[in-house]
């Protein structure tokens, strides 16, 4: 299946979620005029495992992703809902149209390169590999990420020897199959989120008792989706390095870490996407982006760093910021 055609989802409901997706959208459309597939916007329906409606109920944020030729994709969350919201992008699969590729992509993204040039081989599926090691945190009395990680693959029936990195030493994180969920892609999303979601259900409601003592949340889609890909036959080196977290895209997680540690080139490409008018009047109604990219912030917490020399975990970055009072998100 490598060059097949495919599709691109992402999540957007009420909140910071809906501004992200027109600025991923605009991204798409800006850097990728190569891209035939259809751009999914999925969207959480109100239902009993939602408090509030999470519905994206603002018409200028629809008009613009209509302009911007994303599909408005409701979904039903029988399984998680407001309790795990990263729940969302496993539900947000069944929806999607059966045995067409698809790449998932967190919506906190820009694509910043020809998407249709990335070489996808959707028989291998694969995800971000942009993560740091956090999960396990193996505690002083055992057992380690070994007997941890190996609960789990035997959980499932699936051969864990076969997925371990032998270059990285016994008991370093990433000698295991880790992704971030950033983003992720396969042959076809409901058969891909049926597993997902029934790993993730039987973790999170009998988790073996290698587990005792290891949190779960927020870390519950980061933990099976390794175990997801490698039943699919993906793995680590499935898909060739600079492309998705490199050339082609770019997941800035939060708008000041945009600013803290990203390229010229992706700081420039946000300015040129949200620029145009029709734009601008609705990201300005999301505090963030109006302070960052509208009014300057961004450009104050870029002077902070040294993209040369960042510090080497992401928390010292975060404090950095928020001792100079730019927070935001």
């Amino acid at each position: 299946m490598a060059n097949a055609p495919f599709n691109v989802m992402i999540i957007g409901q009420a909140g910071r979620l809906q501004y992200e997706a027109v600025l991923f959208a605009a991204s798409l459309r800006h850097c990728s005029p190569g891209f035939a597939g259809r751009l999914f916007v999925a969207v959480p329906q109100p239902g009993p495992l939602w408090d509030k409606d999470p519905s994206i109920r603002n018409p200028e944020v629809l008009q613009a992703l209509t302009d911007l030729g994303a599909e408005i994709l409701p979904f039903e969350s029988k399984a998680f809902g407001a309790a795990y919201t990263y729940g969302n992008k496993i539900e947000a699969l069944q929806a999607l149209p059966e045995g067409e590729p698809f790449v998932f992509f967190d919506t906190d993204t820009l694509i910043t390169g020809e998407l249709a040039d990335v070489p996808f081989d959707f028989s291998c599926p694969s995800a971000s590999l942009r993560v740091e090691g956090t999960w396990p945190k193996p505690t002083l009395y055992g057992p380690g990420y070994a007997g941890i990680w190996q609960s789990l693959y035997a959980r499932f029936g699936l051969d864990f020897p076969s997925s371990l990195d032998l270059s990285q030493p016994d008991e370093f994180w990433k000698r295991y199959l880790y992704f971030n969920a950033g983003f992720f892609y396969g042959a076809c999303p409901r058969a891909f989120g049926a597993r997902f979601l029934a790993y993730a259900q039987s973790v999170r409601d009998d988790p073996p008792v290698e587990l005792t003592g290891q949190s779960l949340d927020p870390w519950l889609d980061q933990i099976v989706l390794p175990l997801v890909i490698h039943s699919f036959g993906g793995g680590r080196d499935a898909l060739p390095s600079g492309y998705l977290d490199g050339e082609t895209s770019c997941h800035y997680r939060l708008f000041p870490l945009l600013y803290a540690r990203e390229s010229d080139r992706v700081v420039e490409l946000l300015h040129e996407i949200a620029a145009p008018n029709r734009i601008k009047k609705v990201l300005k109604a999301y505090e963030p982006i109006k302070r960052m990219v509208y009014q300057g912030r961004g450009a104050k917490v870029r002077a902070l760093f040294d993209r040369g020399n960042l510090p080497r975990r992401e928390q010292a970055i975060r404090n950095q910021i928020k001792k100079e009072g730019f927070w935001m998100r």
